[in-house]
C-alpha cells in the first residue's frame, strides 16, 4: 500500500514543477518569443496532451487489463516521462518546437502512467478502506510536490551558487530543476515496481482479439451508464466541464502570475508552496463536510468559490489580490476533486467499480483540451492573459448548472446504496 502511495509522492514532482509552477513559466519567459505568444503555444501542447490521453486511455487501459500488461505499460510510460523530463533541460531560447515536442511527449507519458497507476487501487485496497488509502496517495502527492518545490527553490533558484556547479546564466539553474524532477520521479517510483504486483490474468481472458474486446467493453459500459444509471451519466457530463476549468487553472496559474503580475521564478515557487499547503488543508477539512452534506453540495460550494476566485484573479490589479485568489483556488480545488471521486463512489453499483471508475477517468480527459485551447485562443485574440483566464469561468458556471440536474439520492438508490452507506 505504501509503495503504491509513494508513486504519487514521486510523480507529483512533474506536475508541480514542470506543468504548473516552474518550467511552464520559464518556457514563456526564457524560450518563447514573449509571454503572450508563449502562453498560446503552451496551451497548444497541453491541448494535444489532453486529446491524445482521452483517445488512448480507455483502450490502453482495457488492453492492459485483458493482456496483463499493466505493470509493463506503467514502467514504459514512467521511463518515457523521466527521459523526456531530462531532455527538456537542453532546449534554450528560440527552440520552441523542440521544447514543446519534448514536453508533450513527457506529459502524455505522465498522464498515461496515471491511468495504469490508478488501476491498482482496487487491487490493493478493500472496499471499506479504499477511500482512506486513496487519500494516503493524494496526501503524499501534495507533500511530494511541496517538498520538491522547496528543494528546487533553495538548491537551484534562490541562490547565487546552485548545486552541482550549474550556472545562473541562460536560465541553466532553472532548467536544472528538470533534472531534479527526473531523479525524484525515478527514485521514489522504484518501490512501486519492486513491491506492488499484478494479479495474474487467466489465459482465457488473454485469448482472442484483445483490441476488439476492449472496444466492445467500452461500448457496453457506456450504454449501461447512459441508460440504466442516468445520474452517473448526468454527473460525468457536468464533470467534463468543471474539471476542464480546474485542469486549466493548474496548467496556466504560474504562467499568468509571471506574465500579468510580474512574479519572478522564486515568487512562483513560493506561491506554489502556499497553494499546495492550502490544497492539503482544504481536502482534509472538506472531507468531513462531504460526509455530512453529500458530494453534490460539496462540489457546488467549491464551484461557487472557484468562480469567485477566477473573477478576482481576472480583475485584480495587485499581486496581493492574485495571492488571495490563488489561496482560494488551493483551498477548493482539492475538495472539488475529492468530492467528485466520492460522489462517483456513491453511484457505483457493487462489482462494477473498475468499469465505472474507468469512465470517471475518461470524463476527466475527454474534453480537457477545451479549457487550455480557449485560454490560448482568447489570450492571442485579445493579446491579454486576463482575457484568456476569464474563459475558465465558463467551465465552472456551466458545469455547476449541469450538476444541479443530478439527483444524488436517486443515484445512490439505483446503485443499491443508502445515504448512511
Amino acid at each position: 500500500m505504501w509503495s503504491w502511495a509513494l508513486y504519487d509522492f514521486a510523480n507529483s514532482s512533474f506536475t508541480t514543477l514542470v506543468v504548473t509552477f516552474v518550467y511552464a513559466t520559464y518556457f514563456t519567459q526564457g524560450i518563447a518569443e514573449n509571454e503572450i505568444t508563449g502562453t498560446a503555444q503552451w496551451s497548444l501542447a497541453v491541448t494535444i496532451t489532453a486529446i491524445t490521453v482521452a483517445l488512448l486511455s480507455p483502450y490502453l487501459g482495457a488492453i492492459a487489463d485483458r493482456g496483463g500488461y499493466r505493470k509493463r505499460f506503467l514502467l514504459i510510460t514512467t521511463v518515457v516521462c523521466v527521459a523526456g523530463t531530462v531532455a527538456l533541460f537542453f532546449p534554450q531560447r528560440g527552440e520552441v518546437l523542440l521544447a514543446l515536442t519534448l514536453f508533450t511527449i513527457a506529459n502524455i507519458a505522465f498522464e498515461m502512467a496515471n491511468v495504469f497507476y490508478n488501476a491498482y487501487l482496487p487491487d490493493i485496497a478493500s472496499p471499506e478502506k479504499i477511500g482512506r488509502i486513496s487519500g494516503y496517495g493524494w496526501g503524499l502527492g501534495y507533500f511530494g510536490g511541496l517538498l520538491c518545490l522547496v528543494v528546487a527553490l533553495f538548491a537551484f533558484i534562490q541562490t547565487e551558487t546552485p548545486l552541482f556547479g550549474f550556472s545562473t546564466e541562460g536560465g541553466e539553474n532553472i532548467r536544472a530543476t528538470l533534472l531534479l524532477v527526473a531523479a525524484w520521479f525515478a527514485l521514489f517510483a522504484i518501490p512501486m515496481f519492486l513491491f506492488v504486483n499484478d494479479k495474474p490474468v487467466p489465459a482465457a481472458e488473454r485469448s482472442g482479439n484483445i483490441l476488439q474486446q476492449a472496444n466492445q467493453q467500452f461500448v457496453n459500459t457506456f450504454n449501461e451508464i447512459r441508460q440504466q444509471y442516468r445520474q452517473v451519466f448526468r454527473f460525468l457530463v457536468a464533470r467534463l466541464l468543471y474539471n476542464d476549468g480546474i485542469i486549466t487553472i493548474f496548467a496556466f496559474g504560474g504562467i499568468y502570475a509571471q506574465g500579468t503580475f510580474g512574479f519572478s521564478t522564486e515568487d512562483i515557487i513560493i506561491f506554489g508552496i502556499a497553494l499546495n499547503v492550502a490544497a492539503g488543508l482544504g481536502a482534509a477539512a472538506f472531507g468531513f463536510l462531504d460526509d455530512k452534506i453529500g458530494g453534490k453540495i460539496t462540489i457546488l460550494i467549491s464551484l461557487v468559490g472557484l468562480s469567485g476566485a477566477t473573477v478576482l484573479a481576472v480583475f485584480t490589479q495587485t499581486p496581493t489580490g492574485f495571492w488571495i485568489a490563488g489561496i482560494i483556488v488551493g483551498l477548493l480545488a482539492g475538495p472539488n476533486q475529492s468530492a467528485s471521486r466520492s460522489l462517483m463512489g456513491r453511484f457505483v453499483p457493487p462489482s462494477k467499480e473498475n468499469e465505472f471508475y474507468g469512465f470517471f477517468a475518461f470524463s476527466g480527459k475527454a474534453t480537457a483540451f477545451m479549457g487550455p485551447f480557449l485560454l490560448g485562443q482568447f489570450t492571442a485574440l485579445f493579446e491579454s492573459q486576463r482575457a484568456g483566464v476569464a474563459t475558465v469561468l465558463l467551465f465552472f458556471l456551466i458545469g455547476g448548472v449541469l450538476l444541479l440536474l443530478v439527483d444524488e439520492k436517486e443515484g445512490m438508490a439505483l446503485a443499491g446504496k443508502s445515504r448512511k452507506a
